[in-house]
C-alpha cells in the first residue's frame, strides 16, 4: 500500500472528523483568479456540509460567478498528528428567508451549544434576510490522518 492510501481516511472517520471539527476553510476563485480562503462554521446534513454568510460577502460573489470550491478543514500541531479533510465542492447558494433562518438557527444550536431563546431566534430571523446558505456538493476529496503512520515520517 503507498503512503497516500496508507493515511487516506475511511468514509466513517471522514464524517466523525467533520462532525467534530468546528471550523473549515472555505477556498473560492476570485475575479482574478486567485484563491480566496475564509473560515467558516458550518453545519453537516445528510453527509453534506452547508453554512451561512452574508448575500453580500466577496466569496457568495465568487461563488455568483463560479460555484466551483474547496473546503478544508484540518487539525494538529506535530507532524504525526496532522489530520485533515479536503472537499472540492459546488456551491448552491440558497436565498429562501425560511430555508436560512432554518439554517441559522442550527448553526446557532451548534456552536451556541442547545436550545435557543424566542428572542435568539427572532433576531436569527432578522439577520437571516441578509445572509444566504451555502450548501457544498461534494464532487472530490481527500483526506489524511498521520497518526496512522505509526510515529515512522
Amino acid at each position: 500500500m503507498n503512503r497516500r492510501a496508507a493515511i487516506a481516511m475511511t468514509a466513517a472517520e471522514a464524517a466523525a472528523f467533520l462532525e467534530g471539527s468546528r471550523i473549515v476553510t472555505c477556498a473560492t476563485i476570485g475575479r482574478d483568479g486567485r484563491p480566496h480562503l475564509m473560515p467558516l462554521w458550518y453545519v453537516v446534513r445528510d453527509a453534506e456540509l452547508w453554512a451561512w454568510t452574508y448575500a453580500k460577502s466577496q466569496k457568495v460573489r465568487n461563488l455568483e460567478r463560479d460555484p466551483r470550491c474547496t473546503l478544508q478543514a484540518e487539525t494538529g500541531v506535530e507532524y504525526g498528528e496532522l489530520r485533515g479533510v479536503m472537499l472540492g465542492c459546488d456551491a448552491v447558494i440558497h436565498r429562501d428567508v425560511d430555508t436560512v433562518a432554518l439554517l441559522g438557527a442550527e448553526i446557532a444550536r451548534r456552536y451556541g451549544g442547545g436550545d435557543l431563546t424566542a428572542e435568539a431566534e427572532a433576531a436569527l430571523r432578522a439577520q437571516a434576510a441578509k445572509r444566504v446558505g451555502l450548501q457544498f456538493v461534494e464532487r472530490r476529496r481527500a483526506s489524511w490522518d498521520h497518526r496512522k503512520l505509526g510515529g515512522t515520517y
